[in-house]
């Protein structure tokens, strides 16, 4: 058994339970089921006075095992998880004729600090970190979390804790009440035990969370505040039920009563934990973890090497954000630029980035100081003669980047890493004038750098798996998400995404209106739609992004026109307050009402057959081609796993993550509808939507499955059915592979 509880009895009367799962003291079904028959061996104990429930490692519990929910953990046992909050928290613990504390040091979060909060008492360490991150998987607390906390520190502090699942130290919950002392880490378990004591003496209150009602607002002040709190979810997360659901049950609990209330929350977690949202995000939980394993490199056993000194080659937008990410993780970095009015700007711009952070609550103006110290600026190569990596962010001009890759490698030592920040150009051709092939690596920061989670690591066919391993632990230091691609034109990120914007155009090219293409995508999901994107980035640099791929892959990109058309007009983009938007001194985007007119000029180069779409179609005929590139890249091997992808799509290009990704999200759809689309479509507008062999080849094998399970139905004389199920996994087998895009884990139709 995975996970269990251990009970010791002291001699002055307290058992010491125990929760044993290391490394987080990770609850499930086991190990609540081992606490329930710990806390029922010891209540009936003449030798037990009192209990503390504490966790092994100094570490209370990091909260539910995740892989219990989202599907992926499917025993009966696991199904009812919501309603041990009453059988056994409520009913038994909170209802215990003897005083129970609990003695939290570390992480006390989900169900682990629901636990708590069901205790009598909770000492913790100042350190301690308490709260409720269900939400983040499209849960809500299932242990009691929407009773107890509300009776605790007020709905206002709850509702901000578990909405935004915000966790507070153990000084902080003291203040707030939450915690009724704070103690050292080596006297936390004896303090806990004086204070339950202290309780059976009746000289500390004996306190059931559940019927508090002190901290909780009057009625009417309550429904004020959850009826505001319900609208602005709406407003921020149309597309979210959850977090309705929460606030809901909470409402339930004060108007009916908590007891009402803790059935309500059993009920919606159950409903909930099958949601397509939560396996979604816990997909997305999980593929986050998975990046930084790569087949053939991290399993070889290789420690990364030790990085203290970081130069960074210019001082730009993007030189000056990794810069700020960096130093703001107490790296040395050298900022290299060309003459000293480049290089103070370079400087200034990371000024800029900390005092952002500030306003953020990121960081203290006091630390500003500290963290700037970190950084030296230069304007030759002298100081690189100590670096270990070298991180070049200077504009997109091949043989410039080629230029500082010969320099570099003149002055660095032999161990030093060469990145490259390049989003276009091959990494082999950037270091062609080198001998140190093996040393040059891609490291693709998101603007801004300092605040976007990702981090793309493109390796060559020479890079050193040494090389490749030094530069996760970086980026994992540096709070990065990696994912691991392979070398080509865009790599996998970029070239993903190139057809979000060219799907866009050329639908307004084929009669598809501006501004209906955008809403239909941000109703979607997505915080932008592609023409809001285009503004953002500018003309010039969508013209020769465009141009680009048209390049690489003239088989299928499309051209267009309308870009162009506007350029005439003197409009470059959000820079310029005027693009496919109008936009205000505060950068406030307002569709334009003459934007049609231009959008009339670059039709009448085109066959104008779309006039009539869906929001549906919209979507489809934007993320489609986006899934059919990612598959291009995965049939490639430029990408080790689907789920790469998915991260890539959700931390660099902001696909909504409670959709799973790109590739989840098109597995759900299936493989047969897709190609079936495409094909239709490729039909009518040309190749650029034209199924790709990977996609094809998954579509078929749907289609066969399906056939086979429909036969293999009727001889059961059950009626057919379109999506196949786990249980035939065996036709699966016999069909030689997946149907999906996650083969041969999941399913399309």
């Amino acid at each position: 058994m995975k996970g269990r509880t251990v009970l010791e009895v002291g001699a002055d009367g307290v058992a010491i339970i125990t929760i044993t799962n290391p490394p987080l003291n990770l609850l499930s079904v086991d190990v609540m089921l081992s606490l329930k028959e710990s806390v029922e061996e010891a209540l009936p104990r003449e030798n037990v006075k009192a209990i503390v429930v504490t966790g092994s490692g100094g570490k209370f519990s990091g909260g539910f095992d995740v892989s219990v929910f989202g599907g992926s953990d499917g025993r009966k046992e696991n199904r009812k998880v919501g309603f041990m909050s009453i059988e056994f928290l409520t009913d038994v613990l909170e209802a215990s004729s003897k005083p129970i504390v609990a003695a939290i040091g570390g992480p006390a979060l989900g169900g682990g600090f629901e636990v708590a909060l069901v205790c009598h008492a909770r000492i913790s360490t100042s350190t301690a970190q308490l709260g409720l991150p269900e939400l983040q998987f499209g849960l809500i607390p299932g242990l009691g979390g929407t009773q107890r906390l509300p009776r605790l520190v007020g709905l206002t502090k709850a509702l901000e804790m578990m909405l935004m699942s915000t966790p507070v130290t153990g000084q902080d919950a003291h203040i707030l009440g939450l915690v009724d002392s704070v103690a050292p880490t080596d006297e936390l378990v004896n303090t806990a035990r004086s204070w339950a004591l202290q309780i059976l003496e009746r000289r500390r209150p004996w306190v059931t969370s559940l019927h508090r009602t002190d901290k909780l607002e009057p009625l009417a002040v309550a429904r004020a505040i959850l009826k505001v709190t319900r609208r602005q979810a709406q407003k921020q997360a149309p597309n979210l039920r959850h977090q309705l659901i929460c606030i809901d049950v909470i409402e339930e609990g004060i108007i009916s009563g908590p007891r009402i209330g803790l059935l309500k929350e059993a009920e919606a977690l159950e409903e909930l934990r099958q949601s397509e949202i939560t396996r979604s995000l816990v997909h997305i939980f999980f593929a986050r973890r998975g990046t930084s394993k790569i087949p053939g490199i991290t399993d070889l056993g290789l420690p990364p090497r030790k990085v203290n000194r970081i130069a960074v080659v210019g001082g730009g937008l993007m030189g000056s954000g990794i810069a700020t990410a960096l130093i703001v993780s107490d790296y040395h970095v050298v900022l290299k630029e060309v003459n000293e009015s480049s290089l103070l700007d370079g400087i200034g711009r990371v000024k800029v980035n900390l005092e952002s952070q500030v306003k953020r609550g990121k960081m203290t103006q006091e630390k500003i100081e500290r963290t700037l110290s970190r950084l030296n600026g230069v304007l030759s190569y002298d100081s690189f003669k100590d670096v270990d990596l070298v991180i070049e962010a200077v504009a997109e001009n091949l043989c410039l980047k080629q230029q500082i890759f010969a320099d570099i490698e003149k002055y660095c030592p032999q161990h030093s890493i060469f990145a490259c920040n390049t989003s276009a150009f091959d990494l082999n051709a950037i270091g062609e004038r080198t001998k140190s092939q093996n040393r040059i690596i891609g490291a693709h920061f998101f603007c801004p750098a300092y605040v976007t989670p990702l981090l793309e690591i493109v390796r060559t066919e020479r890079t050193s798996p040494q090389v490749i391993v030094d530069l996760l632990d970086v980026g994992k230091r540096i709070k990065k998400t990696p994912v691991v691609v392979g070398n080509c034109t865009g790599f996998a990120i970029g070239r993903m995404f190139f057809p979000y914007s060219q799907s866009a155009m050329l639908l307004v090219e084929r009669g598809a209106d501006v501004y209906r293409v955008d809403h239909a995508i941000t109703k979607f999901g997505m915080p932008l739609g592609p023409f809001r994107v285009v503004d953002r980035v500018g003309f010039e640099v969508a013209i020769a992004t465009s141009n680009h791929y048209v390049k690489a892959y003239p088989e299928r990109a499309f051209k267009p026109m309308l870009i162009s058309v506007l350029q005439e007009e003197n409009r470059a983009g959000e820079s310029t307050r005027k693009g496919f938007y109008l936009y205000d001194d505060n950068g406030k985007a307002s569709p334009d009402p003459d934007i049609q007119k231009y959008v009339e000029k670059a039709q009448s180069t085109s066959d104008v057959t779309l006039m009539k779409l869906s929001d549906g179609d919209i979507v489809e005929m934007i993320f489609f081609p986006i899934v059919n590139e990612a598959c291009r890249i995965l049939a490639e091997g430029v990408a080790v796993k689907a789920s790469d992808l998915d991260i890539a799509s959700v931390l660099g290009m902001e696909f909504p993550a409670y959709r799973g990704g790109i590739i989840f999200w098109a597995n759900s759809i299936g493989s047969t509808y897709i190609c079936s689309k495409l094909k239709d479509w490729s039909m009518t507008h040309g190749d650029f939507f034209k199924p790709c062999a990977y996609l094809v080849e998954r579509a078929a094998k749907g289609a066969s499955l399906v056939r086979h399970l429909n036969c293999f139905c009727s001889v059961l004389h059950v009626e057919q059915m379109e999506k196949p199920l786990l249980v035939f996994d065996m036709l699966l087998l016999e069909l030689g592979g997946g149907t999906g895009l996650y083969t041969p884990y999941v399913f399309g139709h």
